[in-house]
């Protein structure tokens, strides 16, 4: 018997009958599966703001497939508006929020299954971990990417205007012009279309089986998009009545396939987190050596910002996700056994796939980058790992050393770099912006901006226990645990310590003596919290590193650093 049954039927449940039957719902309704419907849909940002005709088409089909729509709404933010301000911190913290809202929703109504709508950065995480706790059928139904902004002929996203701010106050652009990218940047609805980590998140949940064969890529406007919803809303009845739950798609070969595509494509940094997030909600054992391992194997595929010339768009005319995954079948890198919510395997739905010739999708045997587009860093000053993008670096800086110059926030690295106080040759050292210092590991945006604005990119590094924007290029290493705020080793690096970075042999180190490092620590002494009351102070003192995800843990206490 359906879930909604046992708490619907019979003369004892009149008084919860009564409450949908006061919002119009009759007794025939009430009979049918009840399916959820997270929609992250808002005014504050055009990768969210087409979600409420997306849900229109998504409980079209949930009628039309026999079941009864519940549509409930769920935060969304944009992490693009609080760049340069403080509250950039609560980016990542909102997953779990997410993921409660999730879990409360779908505990009380007793929903049968979920379709959850969402498109960027943190939301869609945050609403797959809820459907991962609650272990309810579900399919996720992504806003898709925007179409690009033309200015003078030359296609346009944001990224490319976040780093023409930064030329404005070094006066490398006019004012009109940065006023005129930004009249053309974000031409209508749908994630900003780089391969950054909406588009990332996007990509992974279709290559993971948690949405519709081909759903991840189409245009935010297009009609497809809505095709795209009434199939899941349809779909989802279906795995409904089969019991096809997250748990049972959401395998350690599932995730392994997430991994495999995240560096395929050059991937975001940040799904390194949320995939490791998932592993912990589903109790699988995930390391962060094992993105390392597989980096090492799988070639980047995809040209798409910044990793290459190409938008998303681009991506869904060259095939999509489908085509991907065709591809990396080709070199025997994908499970093809994994069971979707299409209700049949990754396999099955690539089977007879012909992948559309493109220069934006290459060939295992010609890839765009044979090295992977990430690797994990260890060493003393990241015993416990951090991340670096090397597909979207220059190849010059995969090996440098240089004196640090080291700062306790972002806004005052970048006031550094803009006033000409780096010098090429220089490693920037950004801390206390990790899970607890910042807390919220923030995004260490405006400093790796100004880096490329500058051009310097090619001669300056930076480290941080924060993390970065998917939009983000340049030899830039964040994630770095254990963070400053638990006196990992980064909290006492002073100015003019020597930092070596060798990614070929995949070390992060500060050239000093372990007795040295010892002694500086036993020196430390933990800055005042940045942060003492609300939300942010809950997770600070609950959320688990980054190597184990960044989230609030639900299996056990937070290890801390030793």
């Amino acid at each position: 018997m359906l879930r909604s049954q046992l708490v619907f039927k019979g003369l004892g449940a009149a008084h919860r009958r009564c409450i949908y039957k006061g919002i119009g719902y009759t007794d025939k309704d009430i009979e049918r599966p009840h399916i959820g419907i997270a929609d992250a849909w808002s005014e504050v940002s055009p990768g969210h703001s087409h979600l409420r005709q997306l849900a229109e088409a998504v409980k079209a089909g949930v009628w039309a497939g026999g079941g009864t729509p519940f549509e409930f709404g769920v935060l969304s933010t944009c992490g693009n508006v609080a760049i340069g301000f403080d509250e950039l911190k609560y980016e990542l913290p909102i997953r779990d929020i997410l993921a409660a809202s999730v879990e409360v929703m779908s505990k009380v109504h007793s929903f049968d299954g979920l379709v959850l709508l969402a498109s960027c950065d943190n939301i869609v995480p945050g609403l797959i971990m809820g459907a991962i706790r609650v272990d309810l059928p579900t399919i996720v139904v992504t806003g898709g990417p925007m179409l690009p902004g033309m200015v003078r002929g030359r296609k346009l996203v944001t990224m490319q205007l976040n780093e023409a701010i930064c030329n404005l106050e070094i006066g490398k652009v006019s004012e009109k012009e940065v006023l005129e990218m930004e009249n053309r940047a974000c031409p209508g609805p749908g994630s900003c279309p780089s391969m950054g980590t909406a588009n990332t998140m996007q990509i992974l949940t279709e290559a993971m089986g948690l949405s519709l064969s081909g759903s991840a890529t189409p245009p935010a406007v297009s009609a497809e998009r809505i095709r795209v919803g009434r199939n899941s809303g349809r779909q989802i009845v279906k795995i409904v009545k089969k019991n096809l739950t997250p748990s049972k798609i959401i395998t350690e070969g599932a995730l392994r396939n997430s991994i495999v595509v995240e560096v395929a494509i050059g991937g975001s940094t940040n799904a390194v987190l949320h995939l490791l997030a998932y592993a912990r909600e589903l109790g699988i054992d995930m390391q962060l050596e094992l993105f390392d391992r597989m980096a090492r194997k799988i070639p980047m595929i995809c040209r798409v910002l910044p990793s290459g010339p190409y938008t998303v768009v681009d991506l869904h005319e060259a095939g999509g996700v489908p085509a991907l995954l065709k591809r990396l079948s080709e070199g025997r890198l994908i499970d093809l056994n994994c069971i979707t919510v299409d209700d049949s395997t990754v396999g099955d739905n690539i089977r007879n796939y012909v992948v559309p010739k493109s220069d934006v999708i290459t060939t295992i045997r010609n890839p765009t980058c044979s090295y992977g587009s990430l690797a994990v860093l260890k060493g003393n000053l990241a015993p416990n790992g951090a991340i670096v993008r090397t597909s979207a670096m220059t190849r010059k800086m995969f090996r440098f050393k240089g004196p640090a110059r080291v700062f306790d926030s972002d806004e005052k690295a970048c006031e550094f770099l803009l006033s000409g106080r780096i010098s090429p040759g220089d490693v920037i050292v950004i801390r206390y912006e990790g899970v607890r210092g910042a807390p919220g590991m923030r995004e260490v945006m405006q400093t790796s901006d100004a880096l490329v604005a500058l051009g310097m990119d090619k001669s300056v590094g930076l480290v941080t226990d924060g993390r970065f924007s998917g939009f983000n290029r340049g030899p830039i290493i964040g994630h770095v645990s254990p963070e400053a705020m638990v006196c990992g080793p980064i909290a006492i690096v002073e100015d003019g310590d020597l930092v070596k970075v060798d990614i070929p042999n995949r070390r992060l180190d500060v050239e000093l003596s372990e007795e040295e490092i010892k002694k500086r620590m036993k020196r430390w002494k933990p800055p005042r919290p940045k942060v003492k009351g609300g939300y942010l102070a809950i997770y600070s003192s609950l959320a688990e590193p980054p190597e184990r995800g960044g989230a609030i843990s639900m299996r056990g206490s937070r290890v801390q650093a030793q």
